[in-house]
């Protein structure tokens, strides 16, 4: 929610400290406040987070079974494998994540402009009738863009820091090896995505004027418009509370997905 409100607070010229906009929050609503938009976020996990999973790993199993010792990927195909889940993933989840952020960025609107959905459910039922089906994939490729980043840099840093360390540190301490991946991964992934999380918020989240028009036409005009607005280093406004929002959850992902894979009897 912070991060969200953070990213809306640049484009508008407005307070880009976290601490600031904590306490407007929740002087906004109380506690409650910042988890509005929960029902969306797990929505969100459910669909597109398990997919960009299963698919990476699915892939990656498959690639390790074609090496000549049955356990090894280069870094294209980890990237490939990367690329192909993260798009996948992210189209087919487009829908809650877009009602996730519209759920977030409504209490910064005017309340005449505010769209007061009651849940991701009322969300998309609201959106299906009021701006059509294909509304659910506003911003989708700015969101697959994201992904795509956020994928690559998560994983292909996870795998290839795992590799490193293994060989280092050796493979019997592999709660060492695995959690040190994960922390440079999750350096990583926020670096890495943080931009494209940007665009993404500020498309899904817009409004047409009373002319009709949005402020963005598309990703290369939102792109351009916020470099003349707040500059490239705009594009990370917000990184420290951003890395706070996606560090843990790529710790907790990928430590949790290697303790499922073991317990599935999957991988190496």
């Amino acid at each position: 929610m912070v991060k969200v409100r953070i990213q809306l607070g640049s484009e508008a010229g407005g307070s880009t400290s976290p601490f600031v906009v904590a306490r407007q929050i929740m002087a906004q609503g109380g506690p409650k406040e910042f988890y509005k938009g929960l029902d969306a976020a797990i929505m969100r996990q459910l669909v597109y987070g398990t997919l960009r999973l299963g698919i990476y790993f699915n892939m990656i199993e498959y690639y390790k079974g074609q090496s000549a010792d049955g356990n090894t990927t280069t870094f294209l195909q980890k990237a490939g494998s990367s690329l192909v889940a993260g798009c996948l993933g992210s189209f087919v989840g487009n829908p809650a994540d877009l009602s996730l952020v519209r759920m977030q960025a409504d209490s910064a609107l005017p309340e005449a402009e505010r769209r007061n959905y009651k849940g991701v459910f009322d969300a998309v039922n609201r959106t299906v009738t009021e701006e059509g089906v294909t509304a659910l994939w506003k911003g989708a490729v700015p969101t697959m863009t994201r992904a795509t980043a956020l994928n690559i840099a998560m994983m292909v840093s996870n795998d290839t820091a795992k590799e490193i360390l293994e060989k280092k540190l050796g493979k019997e301490r592999k709660y060492t090896v695995a959690l040190s991946a994960a922390m440079v991964s999750a350096v990583a992934t926020a670096v890495c995505s943080l931009p494209f999380d940007n665009i993404k918020t500020k498309m899904q989240k817009q409004k047409p004027n009373a002319e009709g028009v949005l402020p963005y036409k598309n990703m290369g005009d939102c792109i351009t418009k916020s470099i003349a607005r707040e500059g490239v280093a705009g594009f990370w406004a917000g990184l420290p509370t951003y890395y706070f929002r996606v560090g843990p959850h790529a710790i907790i992902t990928l430590l949790a997905a290697e303790q499922y894979r073991k317990l599935l009897g999957v991988g190496k």
